[in-house]
């Protein structure tokens, strides 16, 4: 398959279906996930570059706000949303379903244990996209978005109350972030949240010395 022609495709898929105004996952965050899916299977030297393309550009196809009820089915939703789009575009019928699955699965909110290799490759990628620098500017981008407090300006690394991440866009990183690379299904994919959580833990440190509150985190 030419895979030039196949990422034309999909981003002429993704341009005319998404119809989200999300920042955080727009076209660029799926250039970087397929970038980044792309950059695994290199250093991995395994994967289907078709299956990980295609995934990589319409796995946020049906984007569900984050405080939506129904956020954990976005990923099922986009799924069944990219059947027709493959179909369209000469994927046999067990590409499509090795497609679908990789996308379902790509969701942490799901909880959809990934069993192939391209679902572990861009589930890595996705999760990657949300650390380092990027990562931080995602997050403040959708507290923005949700109406959450930057931090509690009491205790900002909550050294005497419970984290909540519905209330401080700082909390996300304890909660969330900062534990993804133990969540990465790749050895190229652990490396690579390493180094961007290293970023993030650089920033709070920065953060807490200008706040007068050290990061514990």
């Amino acid at each position: 398959m030419d895979l030039e022609l196949l990422t034309e495709q999909m981003e002429d898929a993704f341009m005319r279906l998404s119809a989200d105004d999300d920042a955080s996952h727009d076209i660029h965050h799926a250039r970087r996930v397929k970038s980044l899916a792309l950059a695994i299977a290199d250093r991995e030297a395994a994967g289907n570059r078709a299956h990980l393309i295609a995934a990589a550009y319409l796995h946020d196809i049906v984007n569900l706000p984050k405080n939506s009820p129904d956020r954990a089915k976005a990923s099922a939703l986009s799924a069944d949303a990219a059947a027709p789009i493959l179909r369209e575009h000469s994927f046999d019928e067990p590409d499509v379903d090795a497609i679908r699955h990789a996308i379902t699965a790509h969701s942490f909110s799901a909880n959809v244990a990934p069993e192939t290799l391209e679902a572990r490759i861009l589930q890595d990628a996705d999760r990657i996209d949300s650390l380092g620098a990027i990562g931080i500017a995602r997050t403040f981008f959708i507290a923005g978005k949700l109406g959450t407090n930057l931090f509690d300006g009491d205790d900002p690394f909550a050294g005497h109350r419970q984290l909540d991440d519905r209330r401080f866009a700082i909390d996300h990183f304890a909660v969330k972030l900062l534990r993804l690379p133990e969540t990465m299904q790749t050895a190229s994919g652990r490396a690579v949240a390493g180094e961007r959580t290293a970023t993030m833990r650089h920033f709070l440190g920065a953060l807490g010395d200008e706040l007068g509150y050290p990061s514990t985190w």
